[in-house]
């Protein structure tokens, strides 16, 4: 049986065998399976979908946002693929269920929850976001997005109640002054084609790491952890340091049980009901990032999932994600 592995390239881009993946389709022929690699953009995605006919099971990494293009094009493809009888991980409808960040607003009650708002409409956004303020420093994170896109710390000018302090989370980037009205119409963009706006309590434990949980579907499965990420603190007026390298864990290291049991024994089944979804359904690979949160030392926040492109991984997820798709298919 054959196994799509997509990811965004062009004709410069190395083959599967000598690509990020390559461990994968190892992982894949160890289980009796044929990986095939199928480079993906836009401009090829009428020759993709012949090739993706061709196979039992597709995997995709791609992000929401690559080179000033989206997914649009590649998700209407995967539902045709989908329906024609092709296992496809990750589907687009359970990226708009879990892999988007709506997720936070809607566990915001679980025990990884912090203070989480949705804003569906600009206006939703300057109505509330002054009030949302006066408690504290925020999170604001466009609906989908990756790598810090559209992620923006905001805090109240501390001599200036007429301009806000605010850093976008890509790299190297300085926290900037403005006014509410120049913030508002730099966001205005994020709420088109129906989307909207997650609005959490900055967490300023941050400075203490974010930790990363891989899971195939519903097992844990390794670890990440960066010591420095996105709006990690900086003093004003001096660039934001750059992300320190993810160091990565199998499922059994010590430092990260508790996330491991918290996971496994009650937010997985949270998470499932919430969205109404099987554990079954879940991705074949996905992950969810923690910060250490500001109310309990021994507690956690959720951050962001992952579904679109989780890559790089633990060495531990191999095996566990080649099992998991060679039973999905013999099922």
């Amino acid at each position: 049986m054959k196994v799509a592995i997509v990811w965004s390239g062009d004709e410069h881009s190395p083959p599967l065998e000598q690509s990020r993946y390559q461990a994968v389709a190892q992982a894949l022929r160890a289980v009796g399976l044929e990986p095939i690699g199928v480079i993906y953009n836009d401009v090829v995605a009428a020759e993709v979908k012949i090739q993706l006919h061709q196979v039992q099971a597709v995997l995709v990494w791609v992000n929401p946002l690559q080179q000033d293009s989206n997914r649009h094009i590649l998700d209407v493809m995967l539902r045709e693929i989908a329906m024609a009888g092709v296992y496809v991980s990750t589907h687009p409808d359970m990226i708009l269920k879990l892999g988007t960040k709506e997720v936070l607003f809607k566990t915001k009650d679980m025990t990884w929850g912090c203070e989480t708002h949705l804003y569906s409409t600009l206006f939703e956004l300057q109505l509330q976001l002054p009030n949302h303020l006066k408690k504290g420093s925020r999170v604001l994170k466009q609906y989908r997005g990756n790598d810090g896109i559209g992620v923006w710390k905001v805090q109240a000018h501390p001599a200036d109640a007429t301009l806000l302090r605010v850093r976008h989370a890509p790299r190297a980037n300085l926290e900037i002054d403005m006014s509410f009205a120049a913030f508002y119409q730099m966001l205005e963009p994020y709420f088109a084609n129906a989307g909207k706006i997650i609005d959490q309590t900055y967490q300023y434990r941050l400075t203490e790491g974010m930790v990363r949980c891989y899971l195939v579907q519903d097992k844990v499965v390794g670890f990440g952890y960066q010591e420095i990420n996105a709006l990690y603190p900086m003093p004003f007026g001096e660039v934001a340091r750059l992300p320190t390298e993810r160091l990565y864990y199998p499922e059994n290291q010590v430092e990260f049980q508790a996330i491991r049991q918290s996971m496994e024994s009650q937010w997985l089944q949270q998470l499932c009901q919430i969205l109404e979804i099987k554990a079954t359904d879940l991705p074949m690979i996905w992950d969810a990032d923690f910060l250490f949160s500001d109310m309990d030392k021994d507690s956690f926040v959720l951050c962001e999932i992952n579904v679109s492109c989780v890559s790089p991984f633990p060495d531990s997820t191999l095996e566990v994600l080649a099992k998991a798709v060679h039973h999905k298919l013999m099922a």
